[in-house]
């Protein structure tokens, strides 16, 4: 598992946008500039969608005040299920990325195998990325919901 101190690994993230469909690299990312990225299990999953993501919009002001250039929402899933998600819940403060093959999310080490529930998913993280190094890793253990809540990361901030 990737831990407070590394790079992060070179994979890209897709998105889809009002221009069509964008590849980011961690350059593009994560080079020169501080940023929020937090990882859920699935779009449109109960947590997922009634607190984590949530939590996230209601607070990025705040967070992005204190020197946050950017707030990232990854999960395994497509793009397309990405941008439904994030517009069905007026998400317009978060990027939301897709790791739709787990290739970002396997580097990371923060995978985990949900069986016939889903396949490879991401575990429920969230970290503090300054300059494309990790400054701040909030993983959850399993089933549990806290370290990575928006106010959690916000006050470590």
């Amino acid at each position: 598992m990737i831990e407070q101190g590394q790079t992060l690994p070179a994979v890209t993230l897709t998105q889809l946008t009002d221009e069509g469909m964008q590849t980011h690299t961690n350059a593009e990312l994560f080079n020169g500039k501080k940023v929020v990225l937090f990882a859920v299990p699935g779009a449109f999953t109960p947590t997922c969608s009634n607190a984590h993501l949530p939590e996230f919009i209601n607070l990025s002001d705040k967070i992005k005040a204190k020197g946050i250039a950017a707030i990232y929402c990854v999960s395994v899933n497509d793009a397309f299920v990405m941008k439904a998600w994030g517009e069905s819940q007026n998400a317009q403060q978060i990027d939301m990325l897709a790791d739709g093959d787990g290739s970002f999310t396997k580097a990371l080490g923060l995978d985990k195998d949900t069986g016939s529930f889903g396949g490879t998913r991401s575990t429920r993280y969230a970290m503090v990325v300054d300059d494309n190094v990790v400054t701040g890793l909030f993983v959850e253990k399993d089933k549990e919901f806290s370290v990575s809540r928006a106010e959690s990361v916000l006050e470590k901030l």
